[in-house]
């Protein structure tokens, strides 16, 4: 028997077989039941369905079932739920109908496969006497609601086994006959006299959570072989099936079921057609359907309308879990972008945006942290539920911006969309501060206060990460050179686009630093998600790409002088008074958001490259660690919504594989001549850096970071303290990060000699001087010799010292163990001795007893 088939298991259930001892497991093959096979058992080939005669018990249930019973009898059923164990079901069944625990696990067993069973058959009082018992044992369990039971009319059990057969018959007879099947379909989708959702599909579909499990599998079968075996009965199903889409996704979270036994499950035959499932966006609006629907079940929100999942009860998690799905159905419309489009599809989908955007407004700013000071938090928030969302929603994002890039119109209207959103979302931004005034190195920028170490900061920016990858389409479709009065950049201005970003890159570079001990671990936890390759690619990468186009758009020294400031690092660079009293602070993070936004370029559209130089860079850097498997090279690479890396187009091309030895496995090693490619900001600076891609022309100001007055005052406060006797704040990371944007700047440094800016003040006034970079470095090139051959002198000095300290330890340690050897050799003799004497003395006297013995001599004996 095949243990995976319905019939198999359907006769293997009806046999003597099932009540004894078996095990089954699934072998290579093909499988065919084996009902009827008397060679194929022992005894008992048939089962009750296909023995003939059939038995005294047959005729029994025959007659429990039979309309023609004159008795009025009743049946208690037990249906099955997803809550309760199997160990509850036995437990109750026990208690309630006085069975073994054989029978009570086989009444179990057909509850789950079936969903429901008769465990109790009589009058109305002696069934309804077994549910009375079921229901009240739920006090006795852990469980918010008991056994779903119910007290059953025999001739309504009788009805509903005739319908399951008859759709079961039907099932199967209209896989012979096309022009059956046909017909099938017309009555099926037939209106009635109430109108519209009045066909008999649209009743099975409305009342499908009312079901059990096994009718909805066999009118589920049903459907597919009749409605979904042919194309034009096909769309008129899927018509009514996104008709009734809302009613039937709030059964569903009303339901005990699991997905895959509702008919909700079978929106995957339906929209992951492309062709279907752009019909039903343009002629039912279904994106905004399942988008306005999801929203709609996820009602927690705060007083700002953000969503907010803290003190979920059980039951709640429980309904999130399975709202999640609706992500799933998103998920099937939008998998294949289109080739051509309409002007219906563009107005739907577009539709579809904006209640898109509706719903990443309600994720914008949710869960916000305030850093703890004082004491340690108490209670651990809940962060789990939002990056949940977020992981889900990643390849929808990244899915809704692939259809964008299809359509320049599509592309600019959902531009404006998402700035006119993010616009609402930073309508409070300021917080009704008063704008302060930032001034170093002769440059002057208004903002206004904020900082991240005591004011509210959230990690979830889904609006402006959604603009950051429509900002790079644009670039990369060149549609902002072609048509730049189509887009307003400049609202919001740039400084507010960079707002939320900088404030996510400063919490992290906190954290890292130290800052947030106090907040526990849920902070620590999201701190990694954030950068983990799950989220990553719809996070921080993209908050480095807000930074780049903010950048790319303002004045450079206006950009890192708003930087420093959100980094609470303004008064170091700007004042040499304060520079002691920062020196343990995150200064090098700063300079590291200044080399990724001037350095970091391959990305498709900040840089020109093409999407598989960004994986091939990956794949460098990581096999620049350690040669590693090729699932260890999957897990490091971001997936997209197909579950592609696009490992295999590059690997062969950078990386050679080595055939695993007796023991261990396959690893592949970077070939030797893609080491140049290397970024030596990870690495040390024996070279320089490699020459980096030249960027796209929306973002070509970039490079104008690399030579702006702040960022050359930066990096001179940073050579100046490593040049100072007292050492300054500085660390070898930022002079690491310094240097490498020298060789970002010129890739060939012995041919060019940069200046930074070093500022000093004397008697109040400030002084700026511009000095040559190569000579800073020789200077402290100087010093770094100095304090090496130093540092030689001490450890040689430390080691003389330590050799002689192990020389005299050794020394008392040698002497201390031969005055021990000689004090135990001392105690030896002397108890030799006592032991002589007593010997002696014990012979004298006992003379006589030795002398009738004829005893040896004393001197002989051997003691």
């Amino acid at each position: 028997a095949d243990p995976t088939c319905v019939l198999c298991m359907k006769c293997f259930l009806g046999s003597i077989h099932k009540e004894h001892r078996y095990r089954m497991t699934t072998s290579g093959g093909g499988g065919f039941c084996d009902c009827g096979d008397a060679e194929a058992w022992k005894k008992g080939p048939y089962c009750q369905q296909h023995r003939h005669p059939p038995t005294d018990r047959d005729a029994e249930e025959v007659r429990h079932v039979s309309l023609l019973s004159r008795e009025d009898t009743y049946y208690c059923m037990l249906f099955n739920d997803e809550v309760h164990t199997y160990e509850q079901v036995i437990y109750t069944l026990q208690k309630a109908v006085n069975c073994s625990q054989k029978e009570a696990v086989s009444f179990a067993t057909t509850v789950d496969r079936d969903g429901r069973k008769s465990v109790r058959y009589g009058d109305f009082q002696f069934c309804d006497q077994a549910k009375s018992v079921i229901v009240v044992s739920r006090n006795t369990s852990r469980q918010s609601k008991p056994l779903r039971v119910q007290v059953m009319h025999s001739s309504v059990v009788a009805h509903q086994c005739f319908a399951l057969r008859a759709l079961s018959w039907l099932g199967q007879i209209i896989q012979y006959s096309d022009g059956l099947r046909r017909v099938l379909c017309e009555v099926g989708l037939q209106r009635g006299p109430e109108g519209e959702y009045s066909s008999l599909v649209d009743k099975l579909m409305l009342n499908d959570s009312k079901m059990w499990k096994g009718a909805r599998n066999i009118y589920h079968q049903l459907l597919m072989n009749s409605l979904l075996m042919d194309l034009k009965y096909k769309k008129i199903f899927a018509i009514q099936f996104a008709k009734n889409y809302r009613r039937l996704q709030t059964d569903f979270m009303e339901d005990d079921h699991e997905r895959v036994v509702s008919v909700t499950s079978l929106s995957v035959q339906l929209f992951t057609v492309p062709t279907m499932a752009r019909m039903l966006m343009v002629e039912e609006n279904l994106m905004t359907t399942i988008i306005k629907t999801f929203v709609d079940h996820l009602r927690h929100r705060d007083l700002q309308g953000r969503f907010q999942f803290d003190r979920y009860t059980a039951q709640q998690a429980f309904k999130f879990g399975r709202v999640q799905s609706l992500i799933g159905d998103l998920k099937y419309i939008l998998i294949s972008r289109p080739s051509e489009w309409s002007d219906q599809l563009r107005l739907k989908f577009l539709e579809g945006l904006d209640a898109f955007l509706e719903l990443l407004k309600c994720m914008q700013g949710m869960d916000p942290v305030v850093r703890q000071v004082g004491q340690h938090i108490e209670m651990e928030p809940e962060w789990e539920a939002a990056f949940t969302l977020q992981m889900k929603l990643t390849h929808i994002i990244s899915m809704i911006q692939e259809w964008c890039s299809t359509d320049e119109h599509v592309l600019i209207e959902a531009y404006r969309k998402c700035l006119s959103a993010l616009s609402h979302c930073h309508s409070g931004l300021p917080d009704g501060e008063q704008p302060i005034s930032l001034s170093v190195a002769g440059h002057c920028v208004e903002t206004f206060r904020y900082q991240v170490s005591q004011d509210k900061v959230s990690i979830h920016l889904p609006v402006c990460r959604l603009l950051a990858g429509l900002h790079v389409l644009l670039s990369r479709t060149e549609v902002a050179s072609r048509f730049p009065e189509q887009l307003p950049l400049v609202s919001p201005p740039p400084p507010l686009l960079i707002e939320l970003p900088l404030r996510c890159l400063v919490l992290c570079a906190q954290v890292h630093a130290g800052m947030w001990r106090r907040n526990g671990f849920s902070l620590i936890n999201q701190i990694y998600y954030y950068h983990n390759v799950k989220c990553r690619v719809e996070m921080f990468d993209k908050d480095m790409i807000m930074l780049q186009a903010g950048a790319s758009m303002m004045d450079p020294n206006h950009f890192l002088m708003i930087v420093l400031s959100r980094f609470e690092l303004f008064h170091i660079f700007s004042s040499a008074d304060c520079r002691k009293r920062y020196r343990d602070t995150h200064k090098g993070t700063c300079v590291c958001v200044c080399v990724c936004g001037a350095g970091e370029r391959y990305v498709s559209g900040v840089g020109q490259v093409e999407s598989f130089d960004e994986v091939r860079r990956e794949i460098i850097h990581q096999l620049s660690i350690r040669p590693m498997a090729h699932s260890e090279l999957v897990k490091a690479l971001p997936e997209n919504g197909n579950k592609e890396t696009g490992l295999e187009r590059v690997i062969d091309s950078v990386a050679s594989f080595k055939k695993p030895g007796v023991t261990g496995r396959g690893l592949y090693e970077l070939r030797p001549e893609w080491n140049k490619h290397f970024n030596l900001y990870f690495h040390h600076f024996t070279l320089p850096p490699p020459s980096p891609p030249l960027l796209c022309p929306l973002f070509g100001s970039l490079v104008n970071l690399l030579q702006c007055d702040v960022l050359l005052a930066v990096e001179g406060a940073v050579l100046q303290w490593a040049v100072e006797p007292s050492g300054g704040g500085w660390t070898e990371s930022m002079l690491q990060r310094v240097r490498h944007m020298g060789g970002v700047l010129d890739p060939n440094p012995m041919g060019y000699c940069p200046k930074v800016i070093c500022t000093s003040t004397q008697g109040g006034v400030w002084r700026t001087n511009c000095v040559c970079t190569l000579c800073v470095l020789c200077l402290f090139r100087k010093k770094k010799v100095c304090l090496c051959l130093q540092m030689v002198a001490n450890i040689k000095t430390m080691r003389e010292r330590t050799s002689s300290t192990l020389t005299t330890l050794r020394d008392k340690d040698k002497a201390e163990r031969k005055r021990k050897a000689e004090m135990a050799r001392l105690r030896r003799e002397k108890i030799m001795a006592q032991m002589s004497e007593m010997q002696k003395h014990f012979i004298n006297e006992n003379k006589e007893l030795f002398q009738q013995r004829e005893w040896a001599e004393p001197s002989t004996v051997n003691w």
